[in-house]
């Protein structure tokens, strides 16, 4: 089972959550950053380079220690305060009519070294390196990581009794997306929490913020090689988390296009996609279920249905639609073979829609556009807890935490 405890927020006075919280630190690029932060914002702390003119670069020391002064300051001036006692908190995302609850809290470090926090994507040295280094100098995880578990009926009933009161913060942010956010202070709740998750909940899954995740792992590996006394209770051990349960989540698409088509014609390429899809012009933009794809190329949509044989419904991996497209399209056909690399492919998450995807072919900027049914969360899970690691780019969870809303200190 996991290991969770309740932990003492560092966040904004109620009538400042809108001025403070931030979309996460890679929404949004530096320009990007720049134009949106208040006086107050997060993002002074979370992309400190926009504080230069121009822009300084992100992993410059200088802007590592602008990052620094700039947490300082905001607890200072009163714009992050520190709750008086361990909480839990609840944290509510509306996003089309739909709304997920997850519970605010620490995971333990062990978790994940020991696999009890489940990872579906490999991750990237240098970008976790990048998350320590702000971990380190914080001493502080500035941001939540983003965890799904099996549902627990007794939590989701304190959650739900929880949400039926007064928040502390409710705004709708640039998007139209709803947050809102509960403290739970009762001791007595907060003990029944921790036996919960620690008797009932066997695992997290990632769902999104894998670099984060490993980066707090090992900065709690650090200080407890630094700590001759380390007993693993202390604060470094745990990291922020919001856990929401696995069926109020729902994956939306994760999509590819394509700059070139490796020397075939608009026509030589759809005869080759021929051998292995049944293809049609497409009624409608969307792919239809699993196994259909959408592809955009000639201002044109059409339909791709992999033929049976051409994908194992056994193997939990090979079923997946990022496969069978990267094998039998982006691999065979246009050469591309390796999807972290490969500078002649991008992804469009599907927040962004499908007319986003035609806007980049009709621009001339790419040659191709495949839109692809999302997978499920049972998928997810299944691929999770049988030590497989998905495809890159395959899930795109939205909308994303807000930052800001709680940080927690390493100490």
């Amino acid at each position: 089972m996991v290991r969770v405890k309740p932990f003492e927020a560092i966040r904004p006075p109620r009538n400042l959550v809108t001025e403070v919280a931030a979309p996460p630190y890679d929404v949004l690029n530096s320009a990007e950053a720049k134009a949106m932060a208040g006086e107050k914002s997060l993002l002074h702390i979370t992309k400190p380079e926009i504080d230069f003119e121009p822009i300084a670069g992100e992993h410059e020391q200088r802007t590592y220690d602008k990052a620094v002064e700039n947490f300082r300051l905001w607890k200072e001036r009163g714009w992050l305060v520190c709750d008086p006692k361990p909480c839990y908190y609840v944290y509510a995302q509306t996003m089309d009519g739909r709304t997920q609850y997850g519970i605010v809290l620490c995971a333990h470090s062990d978790d994940y070294r020991n696999g009890l926090i489940k990872k579906h994507e490999l991750t990237r040295k240098d970008k976790e390196d990048d998350r320590m280094i702000h971990v380190r100098i914080q001493n502080a995880n500035i941001e939540p990581v983003f965890f799904a578990f099996k549902d627990n009926a007794e939590l989701n009933a304190i959650v739900a009794k929880t949400a039926s009161g007064p928040s502390e913060y409710k705004f709708t942010d640039e998007n139209g997306f709803g947050h809102e956010f509960w403290v739970i202070d009762d001791d007595a709740l907060i003990a029944r929490i921790s036996e919960l998750f620690t008797t009932q909940v066997e695992a997290f899954y990632v769902a999104d913020g894998h670099h984060r995740t490993a980066a707090a792992a090992r900065v709690g590996e650090e200080k407890r090689a630094d700590n001759p006394a380390h007993t693993g209770n202390e604060e470094y051990n745990y990291f922020m988390a919001v856990c929401f349960p696995e069926s109020q989540l729902k994956i939306i698409d994760y999509n590819r296009v394509v700059k070139d088509l490796n020397g075939f014609t608009p026509e030589g390429l759809l005869k080759a996609l021929e051998e292995d899809f049944a293809l049609a012009p497409a009624e409608s933009p969307e792919p239809k279920g699993l196994h259909n794809f959408s592809m955009y190329l000639g201002g044109r949509w059409y339909s791709l249905t992999a033929k049976p044989g051409r994908y194992d419904d056994a193997d939990p991996i090979g079923v997946l639609d990022v496969t069978i497209l990267s094998n039998l399209v982006l691999d065979r056909l246009l050469g591309i073979k390796d999807l972290r690399t490969d500078k002649r492919i991008d992804f469009v998450g599907g927040i962004r829609g499908l007319g986003e995807l035609e806007r980049r072919v009709d621009s001339g900027e790419m040659a191709v556009a495949f839109a692809l049914y999302p997978v499920s969360m049972k998928q997810l899970t299944d691929i999770a807890d049988t030590g497989n690691i998905m495809p890159p780019k395959t899930t795109w969870f939205e909308p994303k935490l807000r930052s800001g809303l709680a940080i927690h200190s390493l100490d």
